[in-house]
């Protein structure tokens, strides 16, 4: 791979305002850098604006990393290029040629194609239903194949595509033809296999366990340290699935949930956010739920969205027990040994604590959301404490090695690939 280390493309993932993007990086690279040398990525991500890219560029700390922002076709783009051929060929293609479209979407990674040791597929659930047909991502998928480059769908869950059944089947086929599935909880390994998906099929940890915390400058002056604390993340995304995508009734249960809370256990509580983009954005609902308290509750505080995904993973380990309905921000917690109660509502949160704890008491659905039961819950966290955690200290380094391992698969793919273009043919899966 001459002088430099190998090149890693690390695509699909969103923006670094999205905590659990930017742990998965992370955590990535302290995987890549244990397995092969000098490791260097480029990662090529959705972003919702130009500015969101540039932000995240200006504000990468790891040298070894190259941000790319993926194409879109947007409203706004079409009305502000109209004039640009470009423009027309995009809008002909996303018609009429589905596939020189998504050649186009992904144009900025094609340069490094032919260097690549591997393209990963990083996003966490990016192949799943729960935010509409992952077409996006079998694109860039087929994409990687045709240019004959080892695609590993990594760190993932996968699925369920039970509602859809004919696209279960297409996606049946596709995931067969992938050439590693790294799966980061048994439900999903499940899943695969009862669909018929095995072979290729890696059970690993999420890479974002092993991201180290950061402690933010200056902490002490929003949060003080000296006491124990509830920590809590609600999601606007959870509306969805509590309250049928009413936001407005999702704001006042949520608001009713930290006010019983607060009142009850007599315990400060820290609303912590962990994804901050544009489209959904912890912090902007967390806000309005705050407004929603009427009786001022010196016990209860937002915290600012300013801290990166190794600093926010520093503030939630300080808490005595943590809430969260973002599955990264109770990855955050359950790594740092941290008592956790899950808001799930997919394969995700249930498939994690049931490979860590062997079940799923400390998670709730989406119909468990309201006040008494939350509450309850966090009590008894909170009883139960010094016994969680000490579940959690055995627990982890396990989880943790599961997640490191998955370099060893990973590479054993790479150097595959090597020797099969050295003698002129085809990997196997």
């Amino acid at each position: 791979m001459g002088e430099k280390g190998p090149l890693f493309i690390l695509a699909g993932n969103g923006p670094y305002e999205n905590r659990g993007c930017e742990a998965i990086v992370r955590g990535t690279m302290e995987i890549l850098r244990e397995y092969f040398q000098d490791p260097r990525c480029v990662c090529l991500s959705h972003f919702q604006n130009e500015d969101q890219f540039i932000k995240q560029v200006e504000h990468e700390t790891n040298d070894a990393i190259i941000h790319l922002a993926s194409r879109k076709l947007s409203k706004k783009r079409i009305q502000r290029s109209f004039w640009k051929l470009e423009t027309w060929h995009g809008l002909f293609n996303y018609y009429f040629d589905r596939n020189a479209f998504f050649s186009w979407v992904y144009r900025d990674m094609l340069p490094y194609l032919n260097d690549t040791a591997a393209v990963l597929s990083v996003g966490g659930d990016n192949y799943s239903l729960d935010y509409g047909v992952p077409t996006h991502f079998t694109a860039l998928d087929d994409l990687v194949l045709a240019h004959e480059r080892p695609l590993v769908i990594w760190g993932a869950s996968v699925g369920p595509f039970s509602a859809m059944p004919d696209y279960e089947e297409y996606m049946c086929d596709h995931l067969r033809k992938v050439t590693g599935i790294f799966v980061r909880e048994s439900a999903t390994v499940e899943y695969l296999e009862s669909i018929g998906v095995a072979e290729n099929v890696y059970p690993v940890a999420d890479p974002a366990f092993l991201m180290e915390p950061i402690k933010p400058a200056g902490i002490e002056r929003e949060m003080p340290l000296d006491e124990e604390a509830i920590g809590i993340n609600l999601s606007p995304l959870m509306a969805k699935f509590v309250t049928g995508g009413d936001l407005e009734r999702w704001t006042k249960v949520a608001a009713s949930i930290i006010l019983k809370v607060a009142e009850t256990t007599e315990m400060p509580v820290y609303l912590i956010p962990h994804v901050t983009s544009p489209h959904s954005d912890d912090s902007s609902f967390m806000q309005r739920v705050v407004s929603l308290i009427q009786r001022k509750n010196e016990n209860i505080a937002l915290l600012s969205s300013k801290y990166t995904a190794s600093e926010t993973k520093w503030i939630i380990s300080q808490m005595a027990v943590f809430a969260g309905s973002r599955t990264h921000a109770t990855i955050a917690a359950l790594s740092s040994g941290v008592p956790t109660m899950s808001f799930g509502y997919s394969i995700k949160a249930r498939g994690i604590n049931r490979d860590i704890f062997g079940h799923t008491r400390y998670c709730l659905g989406p119909m468990d959301l309201e006040a008494e039961t939350v509450t309850d819950r966090i009590i008894s966290m909170c009883d139960d404490g010094q016994k969680i955690r000490m579940e959690l200290q055995y627990r982890i380094p396990e989880v943790q090695k599961s997640a490191l391992h998955a370099g060893s698969g990973l590479r054993r793919i790479v150097e595959e690939n090597i020797h099969a273009q050295s003698i002129g043919c085809h990997p196997p899966l």
